[in-house]
Order: structure tokens, then sequence, then C-alpha cells
């Protein structure tokens, strides 16, 4: 019983122990990451103050800490490379960053891999960090990087920095550095990839000493004072009490060196601050003569709208009593001729009986000259005739003077040629014409309907 009481004892502390070295290894990968993550923070800072009074170039401690870490994140738990015999040979982080970084737009990667003077993969990676602070997009190539998970979780194992909650922080705060200026040269040393980079943390290292243990330590010293022995002397008490004045110097320097920064940053800012008020009271009276401006062509705009509205309301007036005084013109000549011009029935009548006074008066004219010329002709036989026989002369004459007389009363219808048809107007007017010359009487005096004669 006691045998195997022991042995389940010692199975339970078999599986405690497991359990224990899981714990372990998570807490230790879990302080490694937050170690990283914090050192990063305060070198990012840490450069950030320097640029305020240099440039960072190679030769910036600040900036050779900066990029160490920044090699270490990325190198944290990544995942080597297997060869064809099964064998898993160590790579760099630039093989990560060769292929998560091309979808990044105008990217450096194909430069970095032709240049001629960085042949390893390690100085390859170191390359591209100081390429991409230089071009101010290392913030963006990171982010774009760790979008790409399926990518990162070839690459990396379980436990990685980039894989964890903290690459986001990585990512914001990496973007302050995008405010500094950075200046380096890609043939410089700092490209050597057979070393690895290793990360100084003694710049960020303070210790703050209590005011319990600082009490402490002036009672010790009073202690030591007053024993009166020789090697208590306060001349020997003394150099740490003169390095904190000097600790108190430098401080007061730093102070004044940083007021003095201040000052000339808050000058710069009050000068900056003038300018904008200028430019800002120049557009705020640029602005008011605008609106001036724009109300007065509103106005203008307004005032020609009612003008053109008036005019054309004045013009569709004018057009109204145009088209009314055309209409009334058209209806007047109309009455005018109507009264002007008899009627169809009328102007045949009329017609008729001109060309029977016409008949008449140019028969009439025909019968008395033909009267005269039988008046001869009976005049010249009856001469004749009583030469011979008297009697007989006288009664022959008579007979053909009648029978004459009765061929002259025929009707000739070349005489109605010449009338023509008064129905027509060019009839009328040809009429018109023939008594012009005098051949036709005017029938006014006869006609019993006036106004045959055309206006």
């Amino acid at each position: 019983m006691a045998s195997r009481s022991l042995g389940g004892l010692g199975g339970n502390r078999g599986g405690g122990g497991g359990g224990g070295r899981k714990s372990l290894s998570a807490r230790n990968a879990a302080v490694e990451r937050r170690n990283l993550i914090t050192v990063c923070r305060f070198s990012v800072k840490t450069l950030i103050d320097r640029s305020c009074f240099e440039t960072i170039d190679d030769s910036s401690p600040e900036f050779n800490n900066f990029a160490a870490i920044l090699e270490q994140i990325l190198s944290h738990r990544l995942k080597g490379q297997v060869t064809w015999f099964g064998y898993e040979s160590p790579r760099s982080f630039w093989d990560y960053i060769r292929v998560a970084c091309r979808k990044v737009s105008q990217n450096c990667i194909c430069s970095i891999e032709n240049m001629e003077n960085v042949s390893s993969s390690r100085a390859k990676g170191r390359a591209w960090i100081r390429v991409a602070l230089m071009e101010k997009h290392l913030s963006e190539y990171i982010s774009t990087a760790l979008r790409d998970f399926k990518t990162t979780r070839r690459f990396y194992e379980d436990g990685a920095i980039v894989l964890g909650e903290e690459a986001n922080m990585l990512a914001g705060m990496l973007l302050g550095l995008n405010a500094i200026d950075f200046s380096f040269c890609l043939k410089g040393e700092g490209l050597d990839g057979n070393f690895p980079a290793v990360i100084d943390y003694t710049p960020y290292l303070k210790f703050t000493q209590s005011s319990d243990s600082i009490s402490s330590d002036e009672e010790e010293l009073r202690t030591l004072g007053s024993s009166g022995s020789e090697s208590s002397t306060p001349e020997n008490v003394g150099p740490p009490f003169i390095m904190d004045e000097n600790s108190w110097f430098n401080k007061c320097k730093r102070v004044k060196q940083k007021y003095q920064l201040t000052l000339e940053q808050k000058g710069y800012l009050e000068e900056l601050l003038r300018l904008r008020e200028n430019q800002l009271s120049e557009s705020v009276a640029q602005n008011k003569i605008l609106l001036q401006r724009i109300e007065d062509s509103d106005l203008a705009h307004k005032l020609e709208k009612e003008q053109l509205e008036y005019i054309i309301v004045e013009l569709q007036d004018q057009l109204t009593v145009l088209k009314n005084n055309d209409l009334r013109s058209r209806q007047e000549l109309t009455a005018h001729l109507t009264n002007q011009w008899p009627s169809p029935g009328a102007l045949d009548v009329n017609a008729v009986a001109l060309d029977t006074l016409l008949y008449r008066k140019h028969n009439k004219q025909w019968y008395e000259k033909s009267c005269q010329s039988l008046d001869q002709l009976s005049a010249e036989v009856s001469l004749s005739q009583t030469s011979l026989d008297p009697g007989q002369s006288q009664g022959d004459g008579k007979q053909d003077t009648l029978n004459l007389i009765s061929e002259g009363k025929e009707d000739t219808p070349s005489l109605l040629g010449l009338c023509g048809s008064l129905t027509s107007v060019a009839s009328y007017k040809s009429l018109t014409s023939l008594k012009s010359n005098d051949y036709l009487a005017s029938p006014t005096t006869e006609m019993t309907s006036p106004g045959l004669t055309p206006s």
C-alpha cells in the first residue's frame, strides 16, 4: 500500500512538473515579447527626442539600438528553412519581408535585391530598414505584412510577436518615425550581416530610490559621522555628494537646453500664429468682398430679369395690338373691295346694256356715214337719170336708198368683238382703253347703275 501511494505521488509530481514547465515556458515567452515591445517603444521615443537636436544617421547610437530591437522583433520565433535532406537551416526576416511586402505600392524590394554590395539575407534586411525609414514608409510596410496573415503563419511559429496582439502596437509605434528625416549610407559597416544585432538596455534602465530608503541612508551617514572615526569623516563621505551635485548640474543644464528649445519653438509658433492670423484676416476680408460681389451680382441679375420680363410683356402687348390692327385692316380692305366692285349679276346686266349702247352708237355713226354716201350716190344717179328719164329715175333712186338702209340695219357681229364682255375686269379695262381713244362714247349718262368705272 505504501509503495502504491508513493507511486501515485510520483505520478502526480511528474504530471505537475509537466504543467509547470509549460506554464514557465509560456511565461518566459510572454515576458520576452513584453520586453521587446517595451524596449522598442523606448527606442522610438529616444529617436524622436534626438531628432530635435541633430540628424539621425548610421553613427547615432539611438538608431543602432532601434535597428537591433526591430531586427530582434522580426526574427522572434522565425521558422527555419527546410532543405531537401530534411534539415532546418536558419533564415533571416528578409525572406518574410520580401514576400509579404510585395503588395506595397512603389516598394523598394526589387531595388534592395539588385544591390551589388549587399549579398547576405541579413544585410538586405538591414538595408531595407534604412531605406524604409528614409522613405517614411516603415509603418506601412509592417502593417501590410501583418495583414497577410497566411504568409505570416507560414514563416513564424506560435507565440511570435508578429502573430500576437503586440503586432498592432508595433505598427502604431513605428508610425511616429515618419516625422523624422533620416540619412543613411547603404555601403557602411552597419549592413554587415556576419554578426547578429545586440540590444543595449542600459539607456532605458533607471532606478528610482524611494523616500524611505533615502531617509535610512541619511540616518546611517549621521551615525557614521558621529562615531568620530577618521575613516568616516565628512571628507571621505564627500565624493558621493559631489557626484550628486554634478548630476544635478547636468540635469539643470539639460533643463536649460530644453527651456531654450521650448522658447525657440514658442517664438516660432507665435510667429507662425501671427502669420496665420494675418492670412486669416486677409481671407476674411476677401470673403466679405466676394460675398458683396455675389450680392451685387444677384441684385443686378434680379433687376435685369425684371426688366426683361417687363420688356417681354410690353412686346407681347404690342404684338397683340399689331395683330388686332392687321385683322381690322384686313376686314376694312375686304369690306372696301366688296363695296367698290358690283355683284356678278349687276355686272352682267350693266355689261349687256353697255354692249347694246355701244352697238347702237356705232351703228348710228355708220348709218349717218352711209346716208351721206347714199345721198351723194343718189344725187349722182338722179342727175344721170334725169338726163335720161326724170320720172323713173326718181322712183328707182328712192327704192335703192330704202334697200341700202334696210341692209345697213342688219346686225354686224364684228362690232361685238370690239366691245367684248364686261363680266370680267380685263374686258372692262379694254373698254376703258377704247374710251380713252375716243372710239366709244361715255355710257355713264345713259346707264342706270352707277360706279362702273374701277377706282
